[in-house]
């Protein structure tokens, strides 16, 4: 059995229901479907592993060509929002297998990504495409990366929180503009960097970054979760004056 969405309802009963029923259609959470969504994509796959190497491989060209741009279009391809949110949803409903799936998918996926990344930046260095050295130059561009600050938990917490909206929301283009924002691809790419030219306090740096907006996505989306949550159980249970359900109601022939 499939449940899609119609495009569109022409239906003077489903009208009536939308304005009988409480609060407004667009906060309306299908529960059901965010648990499966969240739950399909937090699954290790080829296609999650394809697209968080490209996502940490064009981190880490834009690192070491100092391209924003490159970086920006990191945060866009990254897929570690699924499981994540996956995350959240399991720290939610205490779902355990889900944590277990989503954890397993960023427990394998960074460190495979970061590792051919690694790979490319010694390729790189041995064709001499990169300086060895560009790193103790600094770089103003990509030093927010492996310096996290005060700021770097509260900047992954509202993307989080937007990213978790836009799921339940069913708004994907918020996710995306979210995310551009979040250094999590960025630093797991800086790591890797780092670590091949021989700079551990800035692959420390960027770790630590990495942690803080992993920590950070997951701990907004699930207060997010807990907010509507809290929203459906204060909610009255009665729709309307005539009945509880409105469907019941006898709409007056046409």
């Amino acid at each position: 059995m499939s449940i899609n969405a119609p495009e569109l309802v022409i239906s003077a009963r489903a009208q009536e229901a939308v304005a009988l029923a409480p609060g407004e259609g667009a906060d309306a959470i299908i529960w059901d479907e965010v648990e499966t969504n969240t739950s399909e994509e937090s699954k290790l796959s080829w296609s999650f592993l394809a697209f968080l190497v490209i996502a940490v491989q064009l981190a880490g060209i834009g690192i070491v060509t100092d391209s924003t741009i490159a970086i920006v279009g990191a945060m866009v391809v990254g897929p570690e929002f699924g499981p994540l949110a996956g995350l959240a949803v399991a720290l939610v409903d205490r779902r355990w297998a889900l944590a277990r799936r989503a954890a397993l998918a960023l427990g394998v996926g960074f460190p495979v990504a970061m590792g051919v990344a690694a790979l490319a930046t010694w390729l790189s260095i041995q064709l001499g495409l990169v300086d060895p050295g560009f790193l103790d130059h600094g770089d103003p561009a990509t030093e927010f990366i492996y310096h996290p600050g005060w700021y770097s938990f509260i900047v992954a917490a509202l993307p989080g929180a937007a990213g978790m909206l836009s799921l339940i929301g069913r708004k994907p283009a918020v996710l995306v503009g979210a995310f551009i924002s979040v250094t999590t691809v960025p630093a797991a790419g800086f790591v890797a960097v780092a670590l091949v030219l021989g700079q551990p306090e800035k692959a420390a740096g960027s770790a630590l970054q990495l942690l803080l907006n992993l920590m950070g996505i997951i701990v907004s989306a699930s207060a997010v979760l807990l907010f509507y949550r809290l929203l459906r159980r204060r909610r009255p249970t009665g729709v309307s004056r005539y009945s509880a359900n409105p469907f019941k109601r006898q709409l007056p022939r046409r």
